[in-house]
């Protein structure tokens, strides 16, 4: 008994660590990490902007508040030595016909407040630079400016975050599963996408790519290497209606690299399968992708997809999503070769064929009974 819960709980890690190991997730995130990058990191600061963009959220905010703070903060300096250059402060005992840089500046506090006030563009009237000092003239110049390009940047950075077409991604959703039957006579491999939203994608193409480990004739291993898996709908793969959830389907033929694979060696495989979709978000008009991928587990041989799509009494066209991933089963070959081996059979019933070796010998009948 103990040896077989230690059986059944060692398979289940093993599958549990092969479910993880995927190079892109269902969601679409890709799985791998570089290591020993020969460039510095200061490179990535080179294209700042694209470097800010793809922060997560709690970096950009932390970025965001410090650079606002940091700038208020050294100005408040700037504007606090002005002062303290010009014997501004209350500790220097100003007469009373002193004039000021900046009027009402008695520490640095109160400098911090003026740095905040003319960044912001606040301006409550009770803190204000005065024409007796050139210095401050130039560094209120130079912190507007300053000001406006922070405002800018972070504004534009935050704003270019929330629409990029990657958050249109989310309301793209793939099958849980994909399954593998019979569709127009062939052994097709089949997978659901819907959109979500009756926005359109416009000029929609989806692919797929099968990654797997080859060994090449020369003893040389390949992990993850790439093999084209051309999907289609009945019109084809490009400029998809995408207005109704579709069922995309690949053809398993002589050049697929599914036509050695049987229903008892699915699981024994070692491949994934992704597939992205490609369109232009019709909002925007920023181009989007969609990525998911299967593996072997998540292919389901002999079965095919529940109806999705109704029509009411009133002449509407109802989805219903609560169907989308359930899967029916059905009667499908056990593998593509035996498929297209029946096929020829059958064909070769219907048509005669002459055999050039055969000779009809005529063979002279005697009868030994005598009148």
């Amino acid at each position: 008994m103990f040896s077989y819960l230690r059986e059944r709980f060692t398979s289940h890690l093993r599958e549990r660590s092969r479910r993880r190991a995927r190079l892109v997730s269902k969601d679409g995130r890709c799985n791998i990490e570089f290591g020993n990058v020969e460039k510095s990191r200061f490179v990535f600061l080179i294209d700042i902007w694209t470097t800010i963009l793809d922060l997560r959220w709690r970096y950009k905010m932390t970025i965001f508040i410090s650079a606002f703070l940091g700038s208020w903060f050294l100005f408040g300096l700037l504007w606090y030595v002005v002062a303290y250059i010009h014997k501004d402060l209350p500790e220097f005992n100003p007469s009373i016909n002193h004039t000021p840089c900046v009027e009402n500046i008695n520490g640095l506090t109160s400098a911090f407040l003026f740095s905040l006030e003319t960044q912001v563009t606040i301006g409550y009237g009770f803190r204000c630079v005065t024409e007796q000092c050139a210095t401050a003239i130039f560094l209120l110049i130079f912190q507007s400016i300053l000001g406006v390009i922070i405002n800018s940047f972070m504004c534009g950075a935050i704003l270019a975050k929330i629409s990029r077409s990657k958050n249109r991604a989310k309301t793209i959703t793939f099958s849980k599963n994909a399954v593998i039957s019979k569709r127009g006579g062939k052994l097709c491999l089949l997978i659901r996408v819907a959109n979500l939203r009756k926005s359109l994608l416009i000029g929609s193409h989806i692919y797929g790519k099968l990654l797997k480990t080859t060994i090449t004739p020369e003893g040389e291993t390949i992990i993850l290497d790439q093999v084209n898996i051309e999907f289609v709908v009945d019109a084809g793969n490009e400029n998809l209606f995408f207005i109704s959830p579709l069922t995309i389907y690949h053809i398993i033929d002589k050049n697929s690299p599914f036509f050695h694979m049987a229903a008892e060696t699915l699981l024994q495989q070692d491949f994934e399968l992704v597939v992205f979709l490609d369109g232009t978000v019709e909002a925007t008009s920023a181009t989007c992708q969609v990525r998911t991928s299967y593996i072997p587990e998540e292919v389901l041989w002999g079965y095919r997809f529940a109806p999705i799509v109704s029509k009411t009494k009133e002449g509407k066209y109802r989805v219903d999503f609560q169907n989308f991933s359930k899967t029916v089963a059905v009667e499908t070959p056990h593998c593509a070769f035996c498929l297209y081996n029946e096929k020829e059979a059958k064909a070769k019933e219907k048509k005669g064929y002459d055999n050039p070796g055969f000779v009809l010998s005529e063979v002279n009948e005697t009868s030994d009974t005598k009148m």
